[in-house]
């Protein structure tokens, strides 16, 4: 594959609403990002991914856009958004925002126009049916029907998410020249790209026939008429020409359910994207991203399985992004490690073993730190909208309540949007006001200013590994090496990073007790470990409990 520039980067994502409150709301803002760039650069990261901060009524937190030229005066303005692109700049760290463009808000001047005169063309910017009943039986994203009656019209608008979030109508020509536009409008302010949130709906089954139900509530999932439909792959390219081959940008598309062999397309040499977000390991605990009350047994070897398969696959075509936490997702140490969460070096072992993936490494804040789930004792506590339709959901299917609540506290997309810990002072010195989202503990133990400077903190074994992948000796090999899977123990996973001149052996044991394991014929010299020594055993390498070892083939 051709070398592109943001190859090299390490990506750190910001929730702006939960990051620092400088103004003193209770509400995160640009400029509490520009005022932590110290700890961003300290801590080593290049790019950061900022979620959306456009003029919105915040109903879906940002991502119901209502002005995609305006920034949500909760956030700060433009001038706050343009010091913050400078400050970074002068510190080695590019901006990519959120690109939101499969539905709007409801409160956006197209849509108040298109439902004022649905003889305007703004009435053709969205999906309307005309009719007396439901046209057909999609459950959205987020619950219930993907269809809201327009009031006082027999007419429906199509909402594949939340009801204030209708979505555009890609068929027009007309409203893509317009996004096109605001693409472009934002790449001149000078961002280095974006995150593409839920391109892959933009598509959608022409037929709107009704599918087989799925539910106890009669509706089917509208992921399977309204995603990676037939012929998607015509607005993609248009976008990509019209837009970011115009510049020297980066592009990361959230584009779940893309069968791996269609990365190609996607990501291949003329992708329409740099590179995507593959769901398959992260929703390895249920049965469907959608459902959350359909819960998964897993092991070890399962998370093995399927990081390994995206990563061959990945590999086949371009380039992978490489997550464990985001925004929609709950924390990764509670996820993943269950009741080892408690322990640093099971997270650091976590953190080790996806960071030396082939790929990007995209970190979200207070990942670093290790942050775990909270536990809320009423769904009255929650703000996702997600999360209250699961609660509701899995009560319908059959579920107790409190079996409801518990799914939602291991699920909820609020797990990773609670504000950051920055100290142990009332609301974590985040804000000196009640935060818009209650803490995941109000005087935390996982904070900042703890382990900043503590060697044996997660923080700053962040920080190591990002040294060691961007300025040691063995960053090409771990940035433009190839990956293979190497045969493990059921509790340990391993893999090869190489190149033509060099050859990385990795080995991650996830276990609470010693894991040996067989080593290839040649030397073996270590290179790097996680905590303790490096035990050559008779029988092979011996891991320590949660430990990780890279070995150079000599």
């Amino acid at each position: 594959m051709k070398k592109q520039w943001w190859q090299e980067e390490v990506v750190y994502q910001i929730y702006p609403k939960s990051f620092y409150d400088s103004n003193h709301d209770g509400i995160g803002d640009l400029r509490g990002i520009t005022e932590k760039l110290d700890y961003l650069e300290n801590l080593g990261v290049t790019m950061l991914w900022i979620c959306p901060i456009y003029q919105s009524p915040m109903d879906d937190n940002g991502y119901d856009i209502s002005d995609y030229k305006a920034i949500a005066p909760e956030f700060g303005t433009m001038e706050d958004l343009e010091e913050l692109i400078g400050e970074a700049g002068k510190r080695g760290i590019k901006i990519i925002l959120d690109l939101v463009v499969n539905h709007t808000s409801d409160e956006h001047e197209w849509f108040q126009k298109a439902l004022s005169d649905s003889g305007s063309r703004f009435h053709d910017y969205y999906i309307f049916k005309e009719g007396g009943q439901i046209p057909n039986n999609w459950r959205s994203v987020f619950g219930g029907s993907v269809w809201e009656k327009v009031p006082g019209r027999e007419e429906y608008y199509l909402h594949s998410f939340g009801k204030k979030q209708p979505d555009l109508n890609w068929e027009n020509e007309e409203l893509r020249r317009e996004l096109y536009e605001i693409v472009n409008w934002w790449l001149d302010k000078g961002i280095a790209g974006f995150r593409i949130d839920a391109i892959t709906f933009v598509k959608k089954d022409l037929t709107w026939k009704s599918k087989e139900p799925d539910g106890v509530d009669g509706l089917s999932k509208c992921t399977k008429s309204s995603r990676n439909q037939p012929g998607i792959g015509v607005f993609l390219r248009e976008l990509k020409e019209h837009t970011f081959d115009r510049y020297p940008c980066v592009t990361v598309a959230e584009a779940p359910g893309v069968p791996y062999g269609e990365l190609g397309e996607f990501i291949g040499e003329n992708g329409y994207f740099s590179m995507i977000f593959d769901f398959r390991y992260a929703d390895l605990d249920i049965d469907s991203g959608s459902e959350w009350f359909k819960r998964v047994d897993w092991g070890i070897k399962d998370f093995r399985d399927k990081i390994m398969d995206s990563q061959m696959a990945l590999q086949k075509y371009g380039w992978s992004a490489n997550f464990i936490e985001n925004h929609d997702q709950p924390r990764a140490a509670t996820k993943y490690l269950k009741d080892g969460q408690d322990n640093p070096e099971a997270v650091k072992t976590l953190a080790a073993m996806y960071f030396f993936l082939r790929g990007l490494p995209f970190i979200y804040q207070g990942q670093e730190l290790g942050m775990q789930n909270f536990n809320r004792g009423s769904i009255g506590e929650f703000d996702d909208l997600s999360s209250i339709d699961q609660y509701y959901r899995a009560v319908e299917e059959g579920y107790t309540k409190e079996e409801a609540l518990r799914f939602v506290n291991l699920r909820s997309r609020d797990n990773a949007r609670t504000p950051f810990p920055w100290d142990n002072t009332q609301y974590g010195g985040f804000s000196v006001h009640k935060p818009w989202l209650g803490m995941a503990e109000e005087y935390p133990r996982i904070n900042a200013r703890a382990q900043m400077g503590d060697k044996g903190g997660v923080y700053e074994f962040y920080r190591s590994i990002i040294r060691f992948r961007q300025k040691g000796p063995y960053r090409n090999c771990l940035i433009y090496g190839r990956i293979e899977p190497v045969l493990s123990s059921e509790n340990v996973i391993a893999y090869k990073r190489y190149t033509q001149g060099e050859t990385l052996l990795c080995w991650f044991n996830f276990s609470r007790g010693k894991e040996v394991e067989m080593l290839p014929d040649g030397g073996m010299e270590p290179v790097w470990q996680s905590y303790g020594e490096v035990c050559f055993h008779e029988n092979g390498l011996e891991l320590q409990p949660y430990q990780s070892v890279m070995l150079k083939l000599v």
